[in-house]
């Protein structure tokens, strides 16, 4: 009898029900239903890339609104400190949380890996070992950053009319920290298997909550900056509470979450820390870039520039989605097609995510480009703020279409486990390229917005050449995690 599941689905169910007289147990049933929704290494590509793509896209869309909802809001009831306020403590938050979506990213190229070689013991182990290994960083996280709120905010030249909003907006969402770790391991863990489309459902009641949450505490009860933190931990908790719920009434069998499964197996906690950690250490020091650039900003505009570059931040998470899902995707299929030893498979995905992403890419260039008054206008009825972050939209913009690229290859390497490079890849192009250029160009006489935004495409342009340069070396195809 053989208890595995081997990778050709119908080849596995003949042999099975010969050896068990025409019967497959309701056990087994599982498995191979679960492989035939799930399984990226068999089909069509580019159909299966774009089914898996698109709920991610719309998790990120529900989450991009997570912090879309604060600003407007926020602009909508307070001023533009309060907009600074929200802007600085998002970048800050974005910190963190590029922390916790590595690390996850990491879960799921290893349960992909595990997956498409269809070793389930291996599976279960790794889910115990990320859900154990997230609950001791995020209770050790929070603890730690309550005493450095006030440090990092003067730190990041936050304007003396935003600080106590600013202050109040990190606190708040520290204690949070805990619900983001819980829902991107349950998201991790799925996507490994191929499902995108739960992850939506969970981060969807969020948004709708996150969204109430502001409107009452913000529009009606006027607490500013901290009401709209509040009301996104709130949202968050009860996100991850839905997920383990409906999971357990789906009858998942790969994890009970009972206490005693919560365990830290120390090889898969080795493999889990070299495929999330240079991911962390990749967006974390991406988001920090980021934050250098702001308090450069700050220091040369004052509060209309920190909001301005705030409003374009957010405008920017949105026009990424597409190129951040296609990575995901390409990520996971590429995870799942080289356990199944499939790697010329995993290559045309890569460029399958390349062509879809890129159209995406055009069109939001084309709005930020054309309609960048228009747009903003949604952000802050304030003309001055509308006026700088059109500026900076206009040159900013053409990194819509390079991101398409950037995203795309950092995908692929991260699924064939080469998440070092993508690392380095980043980690270069964000400290060797974008913040000294917006460095410099912040110094030269009458330097507006609209020139310092040219800093996104110059640095995203250096990544695509050593991505492509990485990409015909050929070492992408050498990797072991056993």
């Amino acid at each position: 009898m053989i208890e595995t599941v081997c990778s050709e689905d119908l080849l596995y169910v003949n042999i099975y029900k010969k050896s068990t007289n025409g019967r497959v147990s309701n056990q087994m049933n599982d498995k191979i239903l679960s492989l035939k929704q799930k399984n990226l290494t068999k089909g069509p590509i580019a159909p299966l890339l774009i089914k898996f793509a698109i709920p991610f896209m719309l998790a990120n869309l529900f989450q991009a609104l997570y912090g879309a909802a604060d600003m407007i809001i926020v602009g909508q009831f307070t001023n533009a400190a309060g907009l600074s306020a929200v802007s600085i403590g998002t970048q800050f938050m974005f910190l963190v949380n590029g922390l916790i979506v590595g690390m996850s990213m990491g879960g799921t190229i290893l349960i992909g890996r595990y997956f498409g070689a269809n070793e389930q013991e291996e599976i279960t182990e790794t889910i115990g070992t990320m859900f154990t290994t997230f609950a001791l960083i995020g209770t050790a996280l929070t603890v730690i950053l309550l005493f450095a709120v006030s440090p990092i905010v003067a730190l990041l030249q936050t304007p003396a009319e935003a600080v106590a909003q600013t202050e109040s907006y990190i606190y708040i969402s520290v204690l949070g920290i805990l619900f983001i770790f819980a829902y991107n391991a349950l998201s991790a863990m799925l996507r490994g298997f191929g499902d995108s489309k739960s992850p939506l459902i969970f981060v969807a009641i969020a948004s709708v909550f996150n969204v109430i949450g502001d409107l009452i505490l913000v529009g009606v009860y006027g607490f500013g900056p901290g009401g709209a933190a509040f009301a996104t931990i709130a949202s968050q908790g009860l996100s991850a509470l839905f997920a383990v719920c409906y999971l357990k009434k789906q009858g998942f069998k790969n994890f009970d979450f009972k206490l005693k499964s919560f365990r830290i197996n120390k090889s898969k906690l080795k493999f889990l820390l070299i495929l999330g950690l240079p991911m962390s250490l990749q967006m974390s020091l991406v988001t920090v870039s980021f934050m250098f650039i702001m308090a450069t900003v700050n220091q040369m505009g004052g509060v209309i520039a920190s909001a301005a570059i705030g409003v374009a931040a957010k405008l920017n998470g949105f026009t990424m989605l597409p190129p951040i899902a296609f990575s995901a995707a390409i990520s996971a299929m590429v995870a799942q097609n080289m356990g199944a030893r499939k790697p010329r498979r995993a290559r045309e995905a890569l460029y399958v995510g390349i062509a879809v992403s890129l159209v995406f890419g055009v069109i939001s260039y084309a709005a930020l480009f054309l309609y960048p008054r228009i747009i903003v206008r949604m952000f802050t009825p304030d003309k001055a703020l509308i006026d700088a972050t059109s500026m900076y939209l206009r040159s900013f913009s053409i990194d819509c279409i390079l991101v398409c690229f950037v995203f795309c290859l950092n995908g692929f390497f991260n699924g064939c486990g080469h998440t070092t490079f993508g690392m380095v890849n980043s980690i270069l192009s964000s400290f060797l390229i974008r913040v000294p250029a917006t460095w410099f160009i912040s110094k030269m006489p009458g330097v507006t917005l609209y020139e310092i935004g040219f800093a996104a495409p110059m640095a995203a342009t250096f990544s695509i050449i050593l991505g492509l340069l990485y990409l015909k070396k050929g070492k992408w195809t050498k990797v072991k995690l056993s």
